[in-house]
């Protein structure tokens, strides 16, 4: 990997005043800060307990880590690279720093991808067990990272007993049989309701209705019973500790009945937050903000149009416009505040459903960087998908198959995670550099985004603040200012190709330079900032 990283160094105040502040115990730690734009040690340390403002890092699971030699991630893969996540001591630098972990499905199920499950309440054997999920939950506690569970609850596999019971219900035509309306169905005679897809159910005259696989039978949640378990559910792990959940498929609660979905996730979430007031949730709601916006009243979603090869992070990274981008971001929070005073940005580039962004953002060209920094420093809880910060590749491809997006994280140390069943993807189009040495590597990309995540931690106001949307005239250099409790910063991105001089006194006082990060450098001299190209300034 070529060297690309040009970060700021700033002044720092003396290594006795953080001792006196309480932010540092070892002379080693005080210099690592130097490296990552700590410029103010009242701003070291984690984020507060109940802060979601948050950097995530999306775990599958089965890709990850392997601990016991099977060939398959599982959950004491993940506490054995914690260090590497977190290792709990937020002066150190030596690791990448996130604040929390999605996990997807770790409950028993028939599939590699486990979102057809058979059993909620038993983790998957080729995962681990309960003590394992207990033990990463204490580990991910103590070094103050938040765990959250994918939960997909539209449907089930068919194997679930859910399942099961209701095919003998209906099989003996036992209407008294409490599963009898568990899955949504038709019987044969009737018609069948229009755009969803049904499967015939043997033995009885049903149609059982499975929108994404024949083997994914959708549960009723106009049944009251289902409503119940789903609640007992989400109890039973946020009383063992689980901090929250990712909501999968969110808007087939009710398959093309926005209203209804949205009316469920109210009712089921707003029970919830009742008991357990701290939980974090996030829902998938795969479609435009017009749809997206609708479930905010129950949930932070994903913001999928900022996301992928044609989303806007994407498209201004590649030299396009970074005022468009803030602008847009200003509109979409002020949206969704309007139906959620709690509400948050929850961008991406990649997750397990799409394209590694390797294959559109390339390092070479600095594309790559400039989307991790309009995606790091910015608003609200930022999801990485794992090994995005390696570079990793992986697409579907012409075998169309998600299991090449999915692929076996490139660790280079001998770890024996293969990749999932089904992959087509060629081993050497992979990254050559895995994290056993891009860790070493100054100039590697792992270094870059954990330089990133540490500035964001340094300067609180990024990412909690009230945002309010810049641009320079003439320019693609854009970017907003955050102000949180009494203090302001200012973030500019230049994605073009060339320096930009900017006077920063129309955006209101900064005279620090607090960091920059890109491909080139910055400087500031009095209220006039030189911004090398596809690089990023904060200053205060």
């Amino acid at each position: 990997m070529k060297p690309f990283l040009k970060t700021m160094c700033a002044l720092l105040l003396v290594f006795a005043l953080l001792l006196s502040f309480g932010c540092g115990g070892k002379t080693e730690n005080a210099d690592a800060t130097k490296e990552y734009a700590i410029t103010d040690p009242l701003l070291l340390g984690s984020s507060p307990a109940t802060d979601n403002a948050r950097v995530f890092y999306e775990i599958f699971v089965g890709s990850f880590s392997d601990s016991n030699g099977d060939g398959v991630g599982d959950l004491r893969g993940i506490i054995n690279r914690m260090d590497y996540l977190n290792d709990g001591d937020p002066d150190s630098g030596k690791s990448l720093g996130i604040e929390g972990i999605w996990l997807t499905p770790i409950f028993s199920s028939p599939s590699y991808h486990k979102y057809d499950v058979a059993d909620y309440y038993a983790i998957d054997k080729s995962f681990g067990t309960q003590e394992d999920l207990d033990d990463l939950i204490a580990i991910c506690h103590a070094r103050g990272v938040k765990l959250i569970l994918d939960l997909p609850i539209n449907h089930t596999a068919r194997s679930n007993n859910w399942f099961s019971q209701f095919t003998v219900a209906h099989r003996e035509e036992d209407k008294t049989n409490p599963y009898y309306d568990w899955y949504c169905y038709y019987t044969k005679g009737e018609n069948a309701p229009g755009g969803r897809t049904f499967s015939a159910l043997s033995g009885t005259d049903i149609f059982y209705e499975c929108n994404f696989d024949g083997g994914m039978p959708e549960l009723n949640f106009d049944n009251p019973a289902v409503r119940e378990e789903m609640l007992k559910l989400a109890r039973y792990y946020l009383d063992r500790g689980i901090d929250g959940f990712r909501f999968d498929a969110a808007k087939y609660a009710y398959f093309g009945d926005h209203d209804s979905s949205v009316a469920f996730w109210v009712e089921y979430l707003n029970t919830l937050r009742a008991e357990y007031p701290g939980m974090y949730t996030v829902a998938e709601v795969w479609d435009g903000d017009g749809i997206t916006d609708r479930y905010y009243p129950a949930t932070n979603c994903f913001n999928f149009t900022v996301a992928q090869a044609e989303g806007m992070i994407a498209t201004a990274a590649k030299k396009g416009d970074a005022g468009k981008y803030a602008k847009y971001v200003e509109s979409y929070l002020a949206s969704v505040a309007g139906t959620n005073p709690d509400a948050m940005f929850v961008p991406f580039i990649a997750n397990h459903d799409t394209d590694r962004s390797s294959g559109y953002l390339p390092t070479t060209s600095g594309y790559a960087q400039m989307a991790a920094n309009i995606l790091i420093l910015g608003p609200g809880s930022p999801f990485l998908y794992y090994g995005e910060e390696l570079g990793m590749r992986g697409s579907r491809g012409s075998a169309n198959t998600d299991a090449n997006r999915r692929l076996a994280m490139c660790w280079g140390d001998g770890d024996t995670v293969r990749n999932p069943t089904g992959t087509t993807y060629p081993d050497s189009s992979q990254i050559e550099e895995g994290a056993n040495l891009q860790i070493a590597n100054e100039n590697s990309l792992y270094t870059y985004y954990k330089k990133l995540i540490m500035i964001r931690k340094a300067n609180p106001a990024i990412a909690r603040g009230e945002y309010h949307a810049v641009s320079v005239d003439g320019t693609k250099v854009g970017g907003f200012t955050s102000t949180y409790e009494g203090k302001t910063v200012l973030v500019l991105h230049n994605p073009s190709g060339s320096p930009q001089t900017i006077d920063v006194s129309q955006f209101g006082n900064f005279t620090e330079l607090r960091a920059f990060i890109g491909i080139e450098d910055a400087s500031l001299s009095g209220t006039v900032l030189t911004l090398g190209a596809q690089t990023s300034a904060v200053l205060g």
